[in-house]
């Protein structure tokens, strides 16, 4: 009996699956239902007669066999797709989705303006926006492009500037704790201070990190409450309180400034450091979408 050959739409679930480690994350991605998506795999199992995954109840991995099979057919996915793609840039209007994972302040700050005023002059794009303070390979993850701040680059990446081109961290307290507390003079001072501090999702906490006439130094303070990056505001909320000094970005922390909720300390030292990149693939074909959002950006 001559073996039924896989579909492609069926290898194309069994990269997707791969890619996002799981099922219920490549159905999100994909809008499909992961009942579908494993249905999908056993029959692509089923067909070649050899497991290309291993399952559990947390996660998916490829087996030997599947690590071999996605090794050569990952190219030739990115083929179709570039392919297919091809005939987007033909309309008039590109069509399809536009992938970006960015970092909170990003999202916050600046890229609401520029991502409606893109909506607008692309309306059948589909953006999708994915909040992450990590660095993480845009490719793997399933996006298009990303947004951040003063990474190394890997070799086969673009960098476009965008957003604000300069930034500062700023350093605050409350006028109350300020004056139970005391004012620090110098970033070190801090380090006898009740402070406000960060931690990424990967475990890392953020440094606080301040310059003065070519001198630059890093302080590990302490202090009552850490939080993500992800819900600074619960942060900036316990410092308006009085709990403690408050390191972050100067945007993010402006308009308490102005309301006199908080008080700015060691101006002199904040940091300033370059604007945000968006960092794109450049091995690849760029999808029309992207094509267009850096277009997009490159004009503004």
């Amino acid at each position: 009996m001559t073996p039924t050959t896989p579909s492609m739409a069926d290898l194309a679930t069994f990269a997707l699956v791969v890619q996002h480690r799981g099922f219920r994350q490549a159905a999100r991605a994909s809008g499909q239902s992961a009942s579908a998506l494993s249905e999908a795999l056993r029959r692509l199992e089923s067909q070649l007669g050899i497991r290309l995954l291993l399952r559990t109840t947390r996660s998916v991995t490829p087996t030997e066999a599947g690590t071999l099979l996605l090794t050569r057919l990952q190219p030739a996915l990115n083929e179709v797709a570039g392919a297919l793609d091809v005939l987007n840039e033909l309309r008039e209007r590109p069509r399809g989705t536009l992938k970006l994972n960015v970092p909170v302040s990003a999202a916050r700050f600046f890229l609401q303006g520029l991502v409606n005023r893109f909506m607008q002059a692309y309306p059948e794009i589909v953006v999708e926006i994915v909040v992450d303070n990590n660095f993480v390979d845009i490719v793997a993850s399933g996006c298009d492009a990303g947004i951040r701040y003063g990474e190394r680059m890997e070799q086969d990446m673009i960098a476009l500037p965008i957003g604000p081109r300069r930034e500062r961290f700023a350093v605050a307290a409350s006028p109350d704790y300020l004056r139970r507390r005391g004012v620090p003079e110098h970033p070190r001072d801090l380090l006898r201070h009740a402070c406000l501090r960060g931690r990424f999702l990967s475990g890392a906490m953020t440094t606080w990190e301040f310059e003065k006439d070519g001198q630059t130094l890093t302080v590990e303070p302490s202090g009552p409450l850490i939080v993500t990056p992800t819900v600074s505001d619960l942060a900036i909320s316990a410092a308006v309180a009085g709990h403690g000094v408050i390191y972050l970005f100067e945007q993010w922390l402006q308009p308490y400034l102005e309301a006199g909720q908080l008080q700015p300390v060691l101006q002199d030292w904040w940091l300033s450091f370059p604007g945000p990149f968006l960092y794109y693939s450049g091995r690849r074909h760029l999808p029309a979408p992207l094509r267009a959002f850096v277009d997009f950006i490159k004009a503004a």
